[in-house]
């Protein structure tokens, strides 16, 4: 069976029109109706994050957590829109964690990376916590994480570069000793990880109605992890943050 390039020679095909990734490109940029779904999605992830601060108690396992967040949503919802990350203590170093069944202690931090699915569409968040109080070594890097979500935020519009944002938020890590070791963000549609992709991999020009997150993140192997989240839809001249929980040290 020929080929591809052998069919173009054999044939002197001169007029195809590149396909690959065609559907994936046409939903880069969303309707009204599905911003809507998306809102929505997002508007019950953060109720779901205020009841979970309340739930939330020492000697409950992170199991526990994610399985409670899980009987939220299905309540709500169509239902998780990716397996709800429930992370705490040293677990936090690890970016996809997986919920445990190490318990919730005595200022422990604590990261919860959650969504949920509305007409098909999904919902992206996550924050880190703290029980009793914030530890001062965790306070620089938290500020360093905020400073930096908060940063892009104020960056992201119409025309900038998904390259650009990611090295602005590089160059700020490695000033301070430390990587960004994941990409900044993703689109966020009908599945949960979709073009564009805000990477350095990706030099993607956003768009006007584009949805994606805004999700930088510093890991300590073997002692802690901050990552903090927002979905956000891409205006003409700014963004608009779709999930709106507090960012600025939570206790519970």
């Amino acid at each position: 069976m020929l080929g591809y390039k052998e069919l173009i020679r054999k044939y002197k095909i001169n007029n195809l029109v590149e396909t690959e990734h065609i559907i994936e490109k046409q939903r880069m940029i969303k309707d009204q109706e599905e911003i809507s779904s998306l809102e929505k999605a997002c508007e019950i992830t953060d109720n779901c994050f205020q009841y979970i601060l309340t739930y939330i108690k020492p000697g409950m396992t992170e199991r526990q957590i994610a399985d409670e967040i899980e009987e939220y949503y299905k309540k709500r919802t169509e239902g998780l829109s990716f397996e709800t990350i429930v992370a705490s203590g040293e677990n936090t170093s690890k970016p996809h964690a997986v919920p445990t069944d190490r318990k919730i202690q005595e200022n422990d931090i604590i990261t919860i990376d959650m969504g949920c699915k509305v007409n098909g569409y999904c919902s992206d968040m996550t924050r880190t916590f703290f029980v009793g109080s914030v530890p001062e070594y965790i306070k620089p890097v938290y500020d360093l994480v905020l400073k930096n979500q908060v940063q892009t935020l104020e960056q992201m519009k119409d025309g900038i570069s998904t390259r650009l944002l990611t090295k602005m938020v590089e160059n700020d890590f490695k000033l301070n000793g430390y990587d960004l070791i994941h990409s900044l963000g993703h689109g966020v549609g009908m599945e949960i990880h979709e073009a564009p992709y805000v990477s350095y991999r990706s030099d993607t020009q956003l768009k006007e109605n584009m949805v994606v997150t805004d999700e930088p993140g510093i890991y300590i192997p073997g002692k802690f992890g901050i990552r903090i989240e927002d979905t956000v839809q891409i205006t003409k001249f700014g963004c608009i943050s779709l999930t709106k929980s507090e960012k600025n040290y939570i206790i519970i």
